[in-house]
């Protein structure tokens, strides 16, 4: 079941690129995969306060197949990039024009890639569409503030003449609110901060090319090399007094559930039995100030 995007969606991002930098990674994806197995331990936190018992899973965005899955569940690894999913036997499809039939799975875990889907709300409209009734959606990615060092000085070093390096980013509150545009019940979204320090720009862009995560924008321009060297001085005077400048990454986390019948109703409008005004009237011997 191929789902391409709307007409009136603007795609912000090279797709044809996207994949073509995911390629170029996994060959040595293994030394690079640092943030994406603290968004895996996170998803397992999660995943280990839930009863439930899962028989299909759908691994979207697999890299290198390292997703660990438990004895006796069925997994289908999907990447939109061709050498993840051939690495990973699995099948190679944008987040955002999945194959799968209308509950196929009834779990769904994605790690690392929903940063850079053009269309994020049909991505995740179509993978509660791939979730039987009560399954469960869990997925991590990089959000806003993520990057605020290399962001600032690559913008400072091209001052004059500024472009598009580092995508648009997500905030939790929008994230919450995209889980609840896509149908999902019982959404949360929570951010956890994860540091790095880095030697140089060097370790950063290196970092960032090895997994898979440069620029993929549509509109984007070489990096000169004037630029880059003011940007690493920039970077360098960020740095801490071991030398070392501090790089953030905030870590998104999304949690859902497909709607089914059995699951807790938010309580009907006005059936409370508590009054607004007994709430706020102060107890005896209590004044105001």
């Amino acid at each position: 079941m191929s789902s391409p995007l709307p007409s009136d969606i603007p795609e912000i991002f090279d797709r044809a690129a996207r994949r073509r930098r995911r390629d170029r990674a996994a060959p040595t994806f293994a030394d690079f995969d640092f943030l994406r197995a603290a968004m895996l331990e996170g998803i397992a936190d999660r995943l280990a306060s839930v009863t439930h018992r899962f028989t299909d899973l759908l691994d979207l965005g697999c890299f290198d197949g390292a997703l660990p899955v438990p004895e006796g569940v069925a997994v289908t690894r999907c990447d939109a990039g061709a050498l993840f999913a051939a690495q990973a036997g699995g099948v190679q499809a944008d987040e955002d024009r999945l194959p799968f039939a209308p509950g196929s799975f009834d779990l769904v875990i994605s790690a690392g890639v929903l940063d850079s889907v053009d269309d994020l709300p049909g991505a995740l409209t179509l993978i509660r569409r791939a979730l039987r009734p009560d399954g469960l959606f869990l997925a991590a990615f990089c959000g806003a503030g993520t990057l605020a060092t290399l962001r600032s000085v690559l913008r400072e070093a091209e001052r004059e003449r500024p472009a598009a390096r580092v995508h648009p980013q997500i905030d939790v509150r929008s994230a919450g609110d995209l889980l609840m545009r896509a149908g999902f019940a019982l959404p949360v979204a929570d951010i956890e901060a994860l540091t790095v320090r880095y030697s140089s720009i060097g370790g950063i862009l290196r970092d960032l090319r090895g997994m898979g995560a440069t620029n993929v924008l549509r509109a984007r321009t070489p990096l000169r090399r004037d630029t880059l060297a003011r940007a690493a001085e920039l970077f360098a005077a960020h740095a801490d007094p071991d030398g070392k400048t501090p790089e953030r990454f905030d870590l998104i986390y999304l949690t859902g559930w497909s709607p089914a019948p059995s699951q807790p109703k938010p309580a009907r409008r006005g059936s409370g039995t508590a009054s607004l005004e007994g709430a706020l009237r102060r107890p005896p011997g209590v004044s105001e100030t």
